[in-house]
Protein backbone atom coordinates (compact mmCIF):
# COMPACT_ATOMS: atom_id res chain seq x y z
CA UNK A 1 0.00 0.00 0.00
CA UNK A 2 2.71 2.26 0.77
CA UNK A 3 6.32 2.50 -0.23
CA UNK A 4 9.11 2.30 2.83
CA UNK A 5 9.22 2.52 6.44
CA UNK A 6 8.60 6.16 6.55
CA UNK A 7 5.18 5.78 4.22
CA UNK A 8 4.12 3.36 6.39
CA UNK A 9 4.39 5.94 8.95
CA UNK A 10 2.57 8.90 7.50
CA UNK A 11 0.24 6.69 6.17
CA UNK A 12 -0.44 4.88 9.23
CA UNK A 13 -0.93 8.28 11.20
CA UNK A 14 -3.23 9.24 8.13
CA UNK A 15 -5.36 6.21 9.06
CA UNK A 16 -4.90 6.03 12.46
CA UNK A 17 -6.30 9.56 12.77
CA UNK A 18 -9.17 8.72 10.25
CA UNK A 19 -9.80 5.50 12.11
CA UNK A 20 -10.53 7.65 15.28
CA UNK A 21 -12.57 10.43 14.17
CA UNK A 22 -15.45 8.13 12.49
CA UNK A 23 -15.74 5.67 15.31
CA UNK A 24 -17.44 7.11 17.92
CA UNK A 25 -16.70 7.50 21.64
CA UNK A 26 -13.61 7.93 23.48
CA UNK A 27 -10.12 6.45 22.75
CA UNK A 28 -7.49 7.60 25.62
CA UNK A 29 -4.49 6.50 23.47
CA UNK A 30 -1.63 8.48 22.58
CA UNK A 31 -0.09 9.42 19.04
CA UNK A 32 2.66 6.17 19.12
CA UNK A 33 -0.24 4.26 19.62
CA UNK A 34 -2.28 5.66 16.83
CA UNK A 35 0.26 5.28 14.11
CA UNK A 36 0.57 1.55 15.17
CA UNK A 37 -2.79 1.15 15.18
CA UNK A 38 -2.92 2.88 11.92
CA UNK A 39 -0.27 0.91 9.94
CA UNK A 40 -2.10 -2.49 11.01
CA UNK A 41 -4.97 -1.41 9.67
CA UNK A 42 -3.27 -0.21 6.84
CA UNK A 43 -1.45 -3.51 5.98
CA UNK A 44 -4.50 -6.06 6.99
CA UNK A 45 -6.67 -3.54 4.76
CA UNK A 46 -4.09 -3.98 1.70
CA UNK A 47 -4.15 -7.79 2.36
CA UNK A 48 -7.99 -7.46 2.49
CA UNK A 49 -7.74 -5.49 -0.68
CA UNK A 50 -5.66 -8.04 -2.63
CA UNK A 51 -7.42 -11.15 -1.55
CA UNK A 52 -10.59 -9.64 -3.21
CA UNK A 53 -8.91 -7.82 -6.36
CA UNK A 54 -9.53 -4.40 -5.40
CA UNK A 55 -7.33 -2.30 -7.67
CA UNK A 56 -9.11 1.16 -6.63
CA UNK A 57 -6.71 3.32 -4.56
CA UNK A 58 -9.61 5.19 -2.83
CA UNK A 59 -11.49 1.73 -1.70
CA UNK A 60 -8.15 0.23 -0.78
CA UNK A 61 -8.04 2.71 1.92
CA UNK A 62 -11.38 2.86 2.50
CA UNK A 63 -10.52 -0.59 3.75
CA UNK A 64 -7.29 0.09 5.87
CA UNK A 65 -9.72 2.81 7.84
CA UNK A 66 -12.42 0.44 8.42
CA UNK A 67 -9.77 -2.16 9.19
CA UNK A 68 -7.95 0.25 11.65
CA UNK A 69 -11.66 0.59 13.21
CA UNK A 70 -11.92 -2.73 13.95
CA UNK A 71 -8.25 -3.40 15.73
CA UNK A 72 -9.48 -0.08 17.45
CA UNK A 73 -12.65 -1.79 18.75
CA UNK A 74 -10.72 -4.97 19.78
CA UNK A 75 -7.84 -3.05 21.60
CA UNK A 76 -11.14 -1.03 23.46
CA UNK A 77 -12.29 -4.35 24.36
CA UNK A 78 -8.48 -5.44 25.75
CA UNK A 79 -8.62 -2.34 27.30
CA UNK A 80 -12.59 -2.47 29.55
CA UNK A 81 -11.15 -6.63 30.24
CA UNK A 82 -8.02 -5.97 31.54
CA UNK A 83 -9.60 -2.94 33.62
CA UNK A 84 -12.22 -5.13 34.73
CA UNK A 85 -10.38 -7.83 36.11
CA UNK A 86 -7.76 -5.69 38.32
CA UNK A 87 -10.77 -4.12 40.12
Amino acid sequence: MFNGVLGYIAGGAVIGILARLFKPGADPMGWIMTIVLGIAGALAGGWLATEMGVTSRLLVWALAIIAAMVLLVVQEMFRERRRSTRR
